[in-house]
């Protein structure tokens, strides 16, 4: 899966052209004992040190002989995603003594900074070529770009070639290449398997609803259960969309998208947990057989929803979901989604909201946010408001009575099909950026993929870190682990 991004890194270079990074601070000190012709040069151009400049400077022989670049922390993760688009095509390698973190946010940088949607229009294009900083972890930066850029491309293909059954195959893919073992539920058989809510929101499109369910990883370690929101396209159901809000539909996948994304890079880390992700896709259509306002639809765990509102479907497919996953008492539930506007309106389009049942861990989520430059904002699941979601005729209503705290009684619904012992994160997300910046181009965006992977490498592998500090015995299940587990062992071969 190694995506086209990750060839601008380079394992070596013949004569790579220097590159220096600084910090606004770090500037002067380097400057003072450069050779007098460096110096007069950059005063020539009349170069400032600001952040997200860079300075070309030739040598002797009039070549490129280095080239300075300017950046800041406060601009992390993207402070080089530029330089790739704007130096000249060559290879170039960078100078000085880097942390490992340091280095690692370089080479993700430069290889985001080349990211092109280019499935349907092939454009000539140039970049210039890092060699690989030798401190950097290569294969935990190959894993967050291939995130990243699966979420991108799985947003961006067009509804018509990307429904329900290509969404679950994508998944399946990915699956595949980790050796997991995986199920897929489609069309009728999801009434069969106690799906109802899923079928019936897909019920009404000429491409089946399906649900696609696959585990890595060992049964002796915590069970971390993923699940994404798979609306290939919705056009509002029967309580329709306007054009305005339709257009970008192809995103409402965006969820699943993220989901994928985060898998690969839970078992691309090889981190010790019990991996479940559930993907439930479906395309929310009209037709003579769609769902309908005020419809009473009994769920997978029993309880019954009257739909308010048809619009509201990506609830109905999580609810279902979550409760499949609630059933096994998993360690953890993370569910993302591209669920309400109302979160839009409130953090606007960049900025996630994080609704979580445990302080400790909607703590642990914001911090890995901050410190991966991917920040999401918490939001209260505020009990007070449940209230918005009551019928006269069923358990629940799928909307809240009101039109305010969309993202709010959105949360509270989905966390009725969580058990209040579960630790669960629900993430809110656009799922697409509406302007081009270094590294993040208009169309799909991958947003809290990192700040999650960076929260449950803190969770996960920490923990385990120090249940073997305590000398608990690993070898009898390390063991037992490479003959039961799904992932590497020939038994999770389907």
């Amino acid at each position: 899966m190694s995506h086209e991004c990750l060839e601008n890194l380079i394992q070596k270079a013949r004569s790579p052209v220097p590159l220096t990074v600084l910090e606004p601070a770090e500037y002067s000190g380097w400057l003072a004992p450069q050779d007098e012709r460096v110096r007069r040069w950059i005063k020539a151009l009349g170069f400032e040190a600001r952040a997200g400049k860079h300075c070309l400077v030739p040598g002797a022989d009039g070549s490129l002989a280095r080239v300075v670049a300017i950046v800041s922390e406060r601009q992390r993760p993207w402070a080089c995603a530029a330089l790739p688009a704007a130096l000249p095509a060559g290879d170039y390698a960078v100078q000085g003594e880097l942390s490992e973190a340091a280095a690692e946010r370089i080479a993700f940088d430069w290889a985001l900074g080349t990211y092109r949607f280019e499935r349907y229009k092939k454009r000539p294009r140039s970049f210039a070529r890092l060699v690989w900083p030798r401190q950097a972890a290569r294969e935990r930066v190959a894993s967050r770009v291939e995130a990243v850029a699966l979420c991108r491309d799985l947003i961006n293909t067009p509804a018509n070639d990307l429904g329900p059954l290509e969404l679950v195959e994508a998944g399946r893919s990915l699956a595949k290449r980790h050796r997991a073992r995986s199920k897929l539920v489609v069309g009728e058989r999801l009434i069969r398997e106690n799906f109802p809510m899923i079928h019936a929101v897909g019920r009404a499109s000429s491409r089946p609803p399906a649900l696609l369910e696959f585990t890595w990883g060992s049964p002796s370690h915590p069970k971390l259960t993923l699940v994404g929101k798979g609306v290939c396209f919705d056009s509002g159901g029967l309580d329709l969309k306007p054009a305005e809000y339709m257009k970008l539909m192809k995103k409402d996948m965006g969820g699943a998208a993220a989901a994928l994304g985060l898998a690969h890079i839970v078992m691309s880390d090889g981190l010790p947990v019990r991996l479940k992700v559930l993907i439930p896709a479906a395309e929310n259509s009209v037709s003579g057989n769609a769902f309908r306002p005020l419809d009473v639809i009994r769920t997978r765990k029993g309880l019954t929803v009257e739909v308010g509102n048809t619009d509201a479907e990506g609830r109905l497919i999580l609810c279902d979901a979550l409760a499949a996953a609630d059933a096994e008492k998993p360690d953890l539930i993370v569910d993302l989604a591209t669920l309400t506007g109302a979160a839009r309106v409130a953090l606007g389009t960049a900025l996630p909201a994080l609704f979580c049942n445990d302080d400790a861990l909607a703590e642990q989520v914001l911090a890995s946010g901050r410190d991966s430059g991917d920040p999401l904002w918490r939001l209260p699941l505020h009990a007070a408001y449940k209230k918005q979601l009551s019928s006269q005729v069923a358990d629940l209503n799928n909307i809240g009575g009101s039109a305010f705290a969309g993202a709010i009684t959105a949360a509270l619904f989905l966390k009725e099909f969580v058990s209040e012992k579960t630790p669960w994160v629900h993430v809110d997300t656009m799922g697409w950026n509406l302007e081009s910046e270094p590294g993040r181009p208009v169309g799909g965006e991958a947003f809290a993929v990192i700040a999650l992977a960076e929260a449950l490498r803190r969770r996960f592998a920490v923990g385990e870190a120090a249940r073997a500090r305590r000398g608990k015995p690993r070898a009898k299940r390390r063991r037992k682990a490479r003959t039961e587990r799904g992932v590497g062992g020939r038994s999770g071969k389907r």
